[in-house]
């Protein structure tokens, strides 16, 4: 006989899944108060008002770029050095992807969940470090060479790639996999044909969306020296050459759309076909066919040569670098900047997500394109996605530069300038979630007299409020690592203490550093993958 208590007894997972998701919302309100707290926003002076005529030097530059030939010319060069570097590393990542997929995949170990766990650990040292490290720690061992730049951006999309993969091969339906292992197969070649086919969508289209990403990580290795836009862009911007700088920005967003709008519509097309019948899609197989193509032009236009990997001097330098690096420094002083630094890390980081995630809420309407509009709102939409393009097509270090000219040294400038960076990222994919939201809450709200806002206030925002939380805590993930890099010219956190020691040859406290940001990137990670599970 069923009582009432056997009746209400349901609901009480919902009620401690509720009060779990209070714990975790007011966690983040106590976090982000801190972070601001911490980064002096909200005490103490801020501004550097003797840099107001600088930068405002800088924003009247960008109504008029350097157009002289030969300047364009130097940038169109730069170009290509930066499309090579791109397509190069994020080539050799899906090669070393696709590789470690089949190893760390779950289907692969089965029911051997210690080697599935640490091949999945080992992953997480070069997933933890930003390229721009990678590529400070090779030209230690490699010098001015270009496999520099395809290493750095390669070795860490290569890790990231074999975990996607790998997710999306578990995924997979498992009767091709489990018959070949049947028939006599070993499990790595049962992986490779019986999961690999049916994932094959999901794998093309992730493997575009990494190319576009290595335009933007080839764009931060110039930075350090790697040549190709960001190479170019330093050089323009530490001789205040505003004008040169702004042509730079505009060939950088030029090169970001292209590579936006190209992976974006191979995406589609693997998402929906165009047509059911048999055969391969030409435009999937020419793109495919024209970044194989371009791989090999690259290799041509950097004058790679594998010898020099293989050379008596790197196989020297690595061995001194590696055994100068071991043991780790357990200096006293040392932990205790480390420490330090690694707050002030995470602190900037808050920050930036905050306040990006904000912004992109805000721009989200505009940003999306709906599929009715008028002239105006047509046009609205285009400037803000213009802008979103500037945004993130500027590295975050040279954001942290520009926001120096009007701020006192500290964490907020690297952290603003994060945000700003992270806003034109999660400003394109809360767009893109707006467009695919349903559209029939709104809608029915609309006709039943609401006003605009109140449509989008009570009929989207309770749809979309999940998805855009997960968008930013995986960008917080990303964000942790970037900070590094603002970090490495300057502008606070844990990456001003690596790049002294490195500057120094200090090897042991190096070795210390990193292992802190491998660390401090696990735990976000983990940390962003409990809040998104206590989310659903």
């Amino acid at each position: 006989m069923t009582t009432v208590l056997d009746r209400a007894a349901p609901p009480a997972p919902r009620l401690a899944r509720d009060r779990r998701r209070w714990a975790w919302g007011l966690a983040a309100v106590a976090l982000t108060a801190a972070a601001l707290a911490g980064s002096g926003l909200l005490s103490g002076p801020v501004l550097n008002r003797g840099g107001f005529a600088q930068f405002g030097r800088f924003a009247a530059a960008a109504l008029r770029p350097e157009l002289d030939p030969g300047f364009l010319a130097v940038v169109a060069d730069s170009v290509l050095v930066t499309v090579a570097y791109a397509v190069l590393g994020g080539g050799l990542a899906l090669l070393l992807g696709a590789v470690g997929a089949v190893l760390v995949s779950r289907r692969t170990w089965g029911r051997r969940r210690t080697g599935w766990l640490v091949t999945r650990g080992l992953l997480a040292v070069p997933r933890g470090l930003h390229e721009a490290v990678w590529g400070l720690l090779l030209l230690n061992v490699l010098g001015l060479d270009p496999w520099v730049g395809v290493l750095a951006i390669a070795v860490p999309y290569g890790a990231v790639t074999a975990t996607v993969f790998a997710d999306l091969l578990d995924e997979v339906p498992r009767g091709g996999y489990e018959a070949l292992v049947a028939a006599g197969a070993g499990r790595g070649t049962a992986a490779l044909y019986g999961l690999l086919p049916p994932a094959a969508g999901g794998l093309l289209s992730y493997s575009f969306y990494r190319l576009e990403c290595a335009v933007r990580s080839a764009v931060v290795l110039g930075l350090i020296g790697a040549g190709g836009l960001g190479y170019q862009l330093a050089l323009s911007f530490t001789s205040l050459r505003w004008e040169q700088v702004w042509t730079t920005v505009y060939a950088l967003a030029l090169l970001c759309l292209l590579a936006d709008v190209c992976g974006r519509a191979v995406r589609r097309r693997v998402a929906a076909p165009p047509s059911p019948g048999p055969g391969r899609d030409p435009v999937l197989t020419a793109s495919v066919l024209a970044v194989v193509g371009l791989a090999g032009w690259a290799g041509w236009f950097l004058a790679l040569s594998p010898a020099a990997l293989f050379s008596g001097r790197t196989g020297e330098q690595l061995s001194y670098v590696a055994a100068a690096a071991w043991p780790p420094s357990t200096d006293p002083s040392l932990l205790g900047d480390v420490a330090t630094t690694a707050v002030d890390t995470l602190l900037m980081s808050v920050v930036a997500i905050v306040l990006a995630t904000a912004g992109a809420v805000a721009l989200a309407g505009l940003a999306a394109r709906p599929p009715a509009a008028g002239p105006l709102r047509r046009a609205l939409g285009v400037l803000v996605r213009a802008g979103l393009l500037l945004l993130r097509a500027v590295p975050p270090p040279v954001w942290a530069l520009v926001l120096l000219f009007v701020l006192l040294p500290g964490i907020l400038p690297g952290a603003l300038a994060l945000a700003v960076y992270t806003l034109g990222v999660l400003g394109r994919l809360v767009g893109e979630a707006v467009e695919e939201a349903d559209r029939r809450p709104p809608a029915a709200l609309r006709a039943a007299g609401a006003s605009p806002a109140g449509a989008w206030l009570y009929g989207a925002v309770p749809a979309l409020a999940g998805p855009v939380l997960a968008l930013a805590l995986h960008r917080w993930e990303v964000t942790i690592r970037d900070t590094v890099l603002v970090g490495l010219l300057g502008a606070g956190g844990i990456g001003v203490l690596l790049s002294a020691r490195t500057s120094a040859f200090d090897w042991p406290a190096v070795t210390t550093v990193l292992g802190a940001v491998v660390l401090l990137g696990f735990a976000v990670d983990v940390l962003g993958s409990r809040a998104r599970a206590a989310l659903r």
